[in-house]
């Protein structure tokens, strides 16, 4: 059923409503018809007012192509249609009054050089971003007099740009197929810009210094392209800027001294150029930056020399992805406003620096994937603020402290692939208990310039791809998507729905997960583990854990619970049967023993299954169920367990043609009853669809008597409002 508030259907004329209202009501009546045909429908009784100025349809789930009948609305100034499932082509003809155009995050398809340019001679907002467009667009908006917001982004358009953008504010095609170079003549004139976003294109040559004609400019964002030659010393004279974007291209690492007169500069990101050698001195006086990004250059050195741990408004420097070597700087501590620390993938050796539980405002550390040895900090207890700790693929050995449980905002914790011993301490389940606090930090940051602009290779590391339900925001994320993903998980907001325990009720809060797989962690899982209840992942394989598994384990929100190769023992909780959204369960390779539990046969959304090479597990697999789906790999090395006769031990689970099948006359009865349901009630919205849309569409004295009816109705909302 299409969902519609009020306010966001204007017209000129409250009388030309009537129509509306009705079909208002006869969407509300047949709320089981397709969203396809109620769409179609009701922008059949759109065309019929003239007036009409202002409609917004955005997150729905529209499907099919936009009607022609919309092209009726001659006076429509208004349209947002974002964040359907619309397909086919752009045809608007007729609303050459539009001002303000959103289409962005669709499926609208092909060239518009033809169509776009027929109704945006008023259009002052264009936004056709996340959608399939194909074709050149480098000539569309010579006629578009008025334009000056354009979001192209996420589409697959090709050839060179527009080069009338300098009259626009606002100008993004990002991450399409764009090529040529920048030329000079494009910022000639009254260039007016104030975000020029071309960013994940094919861009290349040298690019101009006359963007400093643009003396509004805001942000400047030029990542993922081909440029090369030195960055123009010109920009350092665009005082307005904030965010510089020039990463992953061939620029010379020769760095102008003319953009430290950039006094507004927030954010730099000169990631993946390649410069080599040691960081630039430079870097060190940029003393106004909060953000610097400096990740992927093969660098070999100069984080003392270059003195960028002496710079007092950094709040994230990522140095990841480099050849740095030797021992971690310990001054860093010294820079207490930073919040996002990565020296992730370097070679860097030696124990983790105590001052590092010495920053208070820190709310992510990453050094995974270097050569780190000794034991983690226990004065990392003190980093309250902490959301990730990310700690995966080194050398580390010792226990895990227990003062890592007064992270009470430690939600996202990954020590997998180390040489870690000693027992998951019960204080450990404290962590992640209370991040509000981080959060409230976060929403209050009103700077538009956010931590995760830029690209998303920090994010994308820090959510495991591989394990749901994070795998889902995984293929969602591109460079555009990632900046508001980032900024919505870092003030708490949830980016799917996990369930409650023992329910398939969702809710759209934050998930944490726990990685401590690939050490030698051993003893018994605390049963104060059900603290821990936003815990989405659980990865505890391939260590030495032992005892019985905690029945409190089926309190959580698990989506993927992993205890493979361990010595786990006992019964398997029949409370794991609660976790109705686990995806992945495996629990191969332990001492589990008694009854296959048949509670496991309730988890209808598991993807995954394994609990083979568990010797002592006795019982019948169910006939029927979730279970039953899964192949012989599942159940491997358990001589104990009896399998249903129907059961295909050579790994094909189906019903063999050999095997009577009592119950098929009742299911064929049953069928044929649901197929009879399903056709009446069609009938009946069918006859009930034709009947209203006739009394609708023809001058008729029915006609007429309903929508006095309707005007009645509304007339007496109206009293009572008033």
């Amino acid at each position: 059923m299409i969902k519609l508030v009020t306010p966001v259907i204007m017209a000129d004329d409250d009388s030309e409503s009537i129509n509306l209202v009705s079909f208002l009501l006869f969407v509300l009546i047949t709320g089981n018809s397709s969203t396809f045909l109620s769409f179609l429908c009701f922008i059949r009784q759109l065309s019929a007012l003239t007036q009409l100025t202002y409609l917004d349809l955005s997150r729905n789930t529209i499907e099919g192509s936009i009607p022609d009948d919309l092209s009726r609305c001659h006076n429509l100034k208004h349209l947002n249609l974002s964040h359907n499932i619309l397909d086919g082509k752009l045809s608007l003809p007729g609303l050459s009054n539009l001002e303000v155009l959103d289409l962005s995050l669709n499926r609208i398809a092909g060239d518009i050089q033809s169509s776009f340019p027929l109704f945006c001679n008023s259009l002052v907002v264009a936004n056709l971003s996340t959608n399939n467009f194909t074709g050149r667009i480098d000539d569309i908006f010579n006629g578009c007099r008025n334009l000056k917001y354009v979001d192209f982004s996420s589409n697959g358009f090709s050839g060179q740009v527009w080069a009338g953008f300098g009259r626009t504010i606002q100008f993004s095609v990002s991450d399409n197929q764009l090529s040529g170079n920048i030329s000079a003549s494009m910022f000639r004139g009254n260039c007016i810009l104030e975000v020029l976003d071309l960013s994940g294109n094919k861009f290349g040559g040298e690019f101009p210094g006359q963007v400093s004609n643009c003396q509004n400019l805001s942000v400047l964002n030029l990542w993922g392209n081909k440029f090369k030659g030195n960055i123009p010393a010109e920009i350092g004279s665009i005082s307005s800027l904030r965010g510089l974007y020039l990463g992953n291209n061939t620029f010379s690492r020769d760095i102008p001294e003319t953009l430290l007169n950039l006094t507004n500069l927030v954010f730099l990101d000169l990631s993946r150029n390649k410069f080599g050698g040691d960081i630039q001195e430079i870097f060190g006086r940029f003393t106004q930056v909060k953000y610097l990004v400096l990740h992927a250059n093969q660098y070999v050195g100069g984080i003392h020399s270059s003195n960028i741990l002496k710079l007092p408004n950094l709040l994230r420097l990522d140095l990841g992805y480099n050849n740095f070597s030797g021992q971690l700087p310990a001054e860093i501590s010294q820079i207490q406003s930073l919040k996002f620390l990565i020296f992730a993938y370097n070679n860097f050796s030696g124990v983790i620096p105590q001052e590092y539980g010495n920053m208070p405002g820190l709310q992510a550390l990453d050094l995974s994937f270097n050569r780190l040895t000794g034991s983690i900090p226990a004065s990392f207890g003190n980093l309250t603020s902490l959301l990730w700790l990310m700690l995966a693929n080194n050398s580390l050995s010792g226990e895990i402290p227990r003062e890592i449980g007064n992270c009470t905002s430690l939600l996202w914790f990954n020590v997998a692939n180390n040489q870690l011993s000693g027992k998951f301490h019960p204080e450990l389940t404290k962590m992640g208990s209370n991040p509000l606090p981080t959060f409230e930090v976060n929403r209050q940051n009103k700077d538009k310039i956010i931590a995760g602009s830029g690209e998303c290779l920090a994010m994308k590391r820090w959510i495991p791809a591989e394990f749901p339900p994070f795998n889902f925001v995984y293929a969602i994320l591109t460079k555009k998507s990632c900046r508001s993903l980032w900024d919505h998980v870092l003030k708490g907001y949830g980016l799917f729905p996990v369930c409650t325990s023992g329910s398939t009720v969702r809710t759209l809060e934050i998930s944490a997960y726990l990685q401590l797989s690939g050490n030698k962690l051993s003893g018994e899982v605390p049963a104060s583990i059900s603290q821990m209840n936003k815990l989405s992942t659980l990865h505890l394989g391939f260590n030495e854990f032992e005892g019985k598994l905690p029945p409190e384990i089926g309190r959580l929100p698990l989506a993927f619970l992993n205890l493979t190769r361990n010595q786990f023992s006992g019964q398997i909780p029949q409370e794991i049967g609660n976790l109705k959204c686990l995806q992945n369960l495996d629990l191969s390779c332990n001492n589990f023993s008694g009854n296959f539990p048949t509670s496991l046969n309730d988890l209808n959304e598991l993807s995954k299954f394994n609990i083979s090479y568990n010797p002592f597990i006795s019982g019948t697999i169910p006939t029927t169920g979730q279970v039953a789906t899964f192949d012989k790999e599942s159940f491997l090395g358990n001589p104990r367990l009896r399998f249903p006769s129907f059961f295909n031990r050579s790994g094909n689970n189906t019903l063999s043609s050999r095997e009577p099948d009592n119950g098929r006359e009742e299911e064929d009865e049953a069928a044929i009853d649901i197929v009879v349901f399903y056709w009446s009630t069609f009938s009946f919205y069918m006859t009930a669809l034709v009947g209203i849309l006739g009394l609708m569409y023809f001058d008729c004295p029915w006609s007429r008597a309903w929508l006095r009816l309707v005007d009645a109705f509304i007339a007496t909302g109206k009293k009572m409002s008033s």
